[in-house]
C-alpha cells in the first residue's frame, strides 16, 4: 500500500503562484511513476504533469511553460510548482502514484480568481 498526502492548495489571484506538495509513505519501492491530476467542477479528471522513476517528465499542453513537476527522493515528496496561474487552472488537484495499482491522495483545492 502507498499513502499520499497533498498540501499547498489555496486561493490565489490570476498571475500568481502556488506550490503543491505530496508526501509519500508505505510501499514506496513499488512506485515507478508519479503525477499530478486535476478535476474541475463538472469535468473529468485530467493529467497535469507526470514524472517517472528515471526522472522523465510530461506535461499537459495547457500547463507547459507554467508548471514544473519535481521530486525529492530523500524526503519521499513530489511537488508541483504552478506559476502564472489562470482562472481555468481552478480545480481539485490530486497526487497520483503508479506501481501495479493507482494510488491517489485526498486532493487539494486550488482556486484562481480573475
Amino acid at each position: 500500500q502507498v499513502q499520499l498526502v497533498e498540501s499547498g492548495g489555496g486561493l490565489v489571484q490570476a498571475g500568481g503562484s502556488l506550490r503543491l506538495s505530496c508526501v509519500v509513505s508505505g510501499s514506496i519501492f513499488s512506485i515507478n511513476a508519479m503525477g499530478w491530476y486535476r478535476q474541475a467542477l463538472g469535468k473529468e479528471r485530467e493529467l497535469v504533469a507526470s514524472i517517472t522513476s528515471g526522472g522523465s517528465t510530461n506535461y499537459a499542453d495547457s500547463v507547459k511553460g507554467r508548471f514544473i513537476i519535481s521530486r525529492d527522493v530523500a524526503k519521499n515528496a513530489l511537488y508541483l510548482q504552478m506559476n502564472s496561474l489562470k482562472p481555468e487552472d481552478t480545480a481539485v488537484y490530486y497526487c497520483n502514484a503508479r506501481g501495479g495499482h493507482d494510488y491517489w491522495g485526498q486532493g487539494t483545492q486550488v482556486t484562481v480568481s480573475s
